[in-house]
């Protein structure tokens, strides 16, 4: 069991939000569902990728801010693209590979070719890459290259 779980308040669309989430990622599950008096789900947890969760219907005294963002590390393009379209689903675009979900839980999804080339240690080279991120909004990974390359 890991030390520190992520606990995710929802208004009342969790049952909604954990089927969403689990349907995306490949390595997901469901793992306990408690319901409330009104036969609702109250709390669940379940699991992205080895990576637990817990939920809550708490109602609508908190809304999830940019504060705190899921990163989901992608290893090329077709990966890129495959959590962007399912994740920005009935959600909205944000800059530099961000995104909010239908349910306002913010998530990066993030190349593994734009972090070495932030990394490069040609600094030329890693400004490059940095102007091209900031004018993308879904990061697109031979336009990095391009820039990179200058």
């Amino acid at each position: 069991m890991q030390k520190i779980t992520p606990f995710l308040w929802f208004d009342n669309q969790l049952e909604d939000a954990i089927q969403f989430y689990t349907a995306i990622f490949r390595n997901a599950r469901i793992t306990d569902v408690k319901k409330g008096p009104d036969g609702r789900a109250f709390t669940a947890a379940f699991e992205l990728e080895g990576q637990a969760f817990m939920g809550l219907n708490g109602g609508p005294h908190f809304k999830f801010s940019e504060a705190v963002s899921f990163f989901v590390r992608c290893a090329d393009q077709a990966e890129v693209d495959y959590y962007w379209e399912r994740l920005l689903d009935g959600g909205t675009p944000q800059r530099c590979g961000w995104l909010k979900d239908r349910f306002g839980l913010a998530w990066q999804i993030i190349p593994d070719a734009l972090m070495r080339h932030l990394s490069d240690p040609d600094p030329a080279r890693a400004g490059r890459a940095q102007q091209a991120m900031m004018g993308m909004v879904k990061i697109d990974v031979a336009g990095l290259e391009k820039a990179a390359a200058g």
